[in-house]
């Protein structure tokens, strides 16, 4: 990462992406926007026992308090009794009672195709909210020899602005031939991330793509960095307004109207590259993503 790259996404990060950001920017959000019900609505929010996936979860269930059809909302996670706990909670929150457990440890390629052949054949499915990521600070590989921050992308993606300091790299995906650091593995999986969100979008006309970042949230990806989090915890977002964007592309008929595969911030299409700091990829290095990932999945089906 060079040091202009740094000084302009941390520069940018404390104008924009900080709470008072986000107070800031909500002087221009449309409050009717999220005032809809979503009555038969199916959702799956992947990591959806904590932070943003669980803030989500809970306002999406909220919608429908005066009726009796309410949205279903399917949780992945993969702790079984905090999946429960937030279960519990969302349910005594919401008064919904359509939320559904599925416990599936996404770093296991295997479990995800298992999972998804089963979901398809039992459930139908109107809105994906991809939330579910981590920060390791080691390199760690799973059973199967797969690093485990390269988590196969199952079409709201959750990514993050820490992507904004990193151009695709496919010449390592895996780590195997450069040191391991965490923060630079996970902002790389991040632009993997948007880069996929743009390419599926191009492929599939019929479904619409959106990639988001939720600002600098107070969620367990920011208290890994724990230097970051000291610093700056007394100005990072409530995870609630990590979550606007979230339910802002999931329910609004206004972001609905955008087109298919831009990335938001603040209810907002945004640059997915800073200015001058040379991370766009061409159509071979993306291509070159593609080809490597989807070998991995068959080698996983």
């Amino acid at each position: 990462m060079s040091v202009y790259r740094s000084v302009v996404w941390f520069t940018k990060g404390l104008r924009e992406d900080t709470k008072s950001g986000y107070e800031s920017a909500s002087k221009d959000f449309v409050p009717y926007d999220l005032e809809v019900q979503v009555p038969g609505i199916v959702f799956l929010v992947t990591g959806g026992n904590s932070g943003i996936g669980k803030a989500t979860a809970l306002e999406i269930t909220k919608r429908d308090k005066q009726l009796l059809t309410h949205g279903t909302v399917h949780l992945v996670c993969r702790d079984q009794a905090r999946a429960e706990d937030a279960r519990g909670e969302i349910i005594r929150e919401s008064g919904n009672q359509n939320i559904f457990l599925h416990i599936v440890d996404l770093s296991d390629p295997k479990k995800i195709w298992k999972f998804v052949e089963n979901f398809k054949q039992e459930h139908k499915l109107h809105v994906l909210i991809n939330n579910a990521g981590c920060m390791v600070n080691k390199r760690e590989l799973t059973e199967d020899g797969l690093e485990k921050n390269l988590l196969p992308i199952l079409w709201i993606t959750v990514s993050s602005g820490g992507m904004l300091v990193q151009k695709l790299n496919t010449n390592d995906l895996q780590c195997e031939r450069t040191a391991f650091d965490g923060t630079t593995v996970y902002a790389q999986n991040k632009r993997q991330q948007v880069v996929l969100t743009e390419r599926w979008a191009q492929g599939h006309p019929a479904i619409h793509f959106s990639s988001m970042h939720p600002g600098w949230a107070d969620t367990s990806g920011t208290r890994c960095m724990l230097g970051f989090h000291a610093r700056f915890r007394d100005r990072l977002r409530s995870e609630a307004q990590g979550a606007d964007r979230v339910l802002w592309l999931a329910l609004s008929s206004a972001a609905a109207a955008q087109p298919s595969s831009r990335f938001f911030q603040d209810r907002k299409p945004v640059s997915t590259h800073l200015p001058l700091t040379r991370t766009s990829s061409s159509p071979a290095e993306e291509e070159t993503l593609i080809e490597i990932l989807e070998q991995l999945a068959q080698t996983f089906k």
